[in-house]
């Protein structure tokens, strides 16, 4: 008796999942990151009556260093909130348009960093505020351009210098009202993760 040759057919592969597009991608992270600052905002206004601004960053006491990573969220005062929210946003979602996990990495640098130097060198006064984000994003884009020097990221740094650079002058004391602390040491830290996140050690031919 003869058998037939039997074939097999293997099982289908399940196709994996795609991803969300770029864009997509860094406006759901900026929807997120804007969208809990006002919730937070709302809560402390409302539910707490503000007392949550205890949360910034006070120059130089041992106890309350930590808060140099809730200070960037606080805000005080809905006016306060509202003059942010439009560059944060802006900023945010171009920082996070090349990769969400170096714009989380940024933001963590800008954080440890320039809320450490105002926790330092910070004026006895109370620092809250998402502007030493904005002052950061604006200088990690600037930094990314000038480290990686591809057409996108110089394009996305003179769009972020065009639309924001005016800023740059908040860095100077002026207002005793604002911490101009936040504005420079939020800066310095851009810049610090730009580089560390995008530099790139160019080796020299022989």
């Amino acid at each position: 008796m003869q058998r037939r040759p039997t074939t097999y057919s293997p099982p289908p592969t399940a196709l994996p999942p795609q991803r969300k597009p770029p864009v997509v991608e860094a406006a759901i992270v900026t929807a997120v990151l804007v969208g809990g600052v006002w919730l937070q905002e709302l809560i402390d206004l409302f539910g707490f009556g503000g007392q949550l601004d205890y949360y910034g960053i006070q120059p130089r006491d041992p106890q309350t260093f930590w808060h140099i990573f809730t200070a960037p969220f606080l805000h005080a005062g809905l006016p306060h909130l509202i003059a942010n929210t439009l560059p944060l946003a802006v900023l945010a979602f171009m920082s996070a348009l090349r990769s969400i996990g170096r714009f989380l990495g940024a933001t963590f640098v800008i954080m440890l960093v320039g809320g450490t130097l105002v926790w330092l060198f910070g004026r006895s006064s109370t620092h809250l505020g998402a502007s030493e984000l904005i002052f950061g994003y604006l200088a990690y884009l600037l930094g990314v351009g000038w480290w990686e020097r591809t057409p996108s990221a110089i394009a996305i740094a003179l769009v972020a210098l065009f639309l924001y650079g005016g800023i740059i002058w908040g860095v100077l004391p002026s207002n005793p009202m604002v911490s101009w602390e936040a504005h420079l040491f939020g800066f310095i830290g851009g810049l610090v993760a730009a580089l560390l996140l995008h530099g790139r050690r160019r080796v020299r031919g022989g």
